[in-house]
């Protein structure tokens, strides 16, 4: 088991509605995976299965070769190897961009404020906010705001980011910012695997694109195949839907 990420026959219930109905995939290290579909067809729930912020009834997930879903296994140490980038920012909003970013550092990994703040400084610079470092959530637009975020979860040093249609609470004109970060987080080797409707990103950036709807796994690919010839005529119907929706980018 070489991959980074091993998802294997997720199934996920919430009463009689059967959101994931046993979902497999692998993530190889460096990989970018982009997973479309329409909405309610549970691929939130699968990102959220995968660091277990919501228990799966059924399956296994491995990240780097240890269990995720083992009862045995400290399920805190494995979520601070993954990052999770929500679409609602999920910042404090009594701390500063600078707070923020460093207090997981420092709560988690016991690191000393003065090397929390330099990462800290580190990671905002990278996503573009070196000068928002004192900048508390209120004065920040929803595209800083998710890129500190983005920040937040790179400070931890993730083996993998989850990003959940992190760009969906966003006007259209910041949308490009934080897509921006993201195809330069791919091109450095991070791992990810994003939720996205951003078709423009997920054939640029992605190594494949997984289509899911009611719970499964339509059809995989690389995104030339998967755009230009789809096996199945759910995923065609849905790219031509998506690319009228939102003029061949969104």
């Amino acid at each position: 088991m070489n991959a980074l990420l091993v998802v294997e026959d997720v199934h996920k219930r919430y009463g009689k509605e059967e959101v994931l109905k046993g979902v497999s995939f692998q993530v190889e290290k460096g990989e970018t995976k982009v997973i479309i579909g329409p909405s309610g067809t549970g691929k939130s729930t699968l990102l959220r299965c995968i660091n277990r912020l919501t228990e799966p009834d059924r399956g296994r997930v491995w990240l780097d070769g240890v269990e995720v879903t083992s009862p045995k296994t400290n399920i805190n140490r494995i979520r601070a190897q993954i990052g999770f980038v929500f679409q609602d920012f999920n910042l404090f909003t009594h701390l500063t961009a600078l707070d923020n970013v460093r207090l997981g550092p420092m709560r988690v990994k016991g690191m000393k404020k003065d090397e929390a703040t330099r990462l800290a400084q580190e990671e905002l610079a990278r996503v573009g906010l070196a000068d928002k470092a004192d900048a508390y959530p209120a004065e920040l637009s929803g595209g800083q705001q998710q890129r500190v975020s983005i920040a937040r979860a790179l400070a931890m040093n993730p083996k993998l980011i989850l990003f959940d249609e992190p760009t969906s609470a966003l006007d259209p004109e910041l949308i490009g910012e934080v897509l921006q970060v993201m195809i330069k987080l791919a091109q450095e080797g991070m791992t990810m695997v994003v939720v996205t409707h951003e078709m423009g990103f997920a054939r640029s950036v992605a190594d494949e694109i997984i289509f899911m709807e009611k719970g499964v796994i339509v059809e995989q690919g690389p995104p030339a195949q998967l755009f230009s010839s789809p096996k199945h005529p759910r995923t065609a119907e849905f790219l031509r839907k998506i690319t009228e929706l939102y003029g061949g980018e969104g």
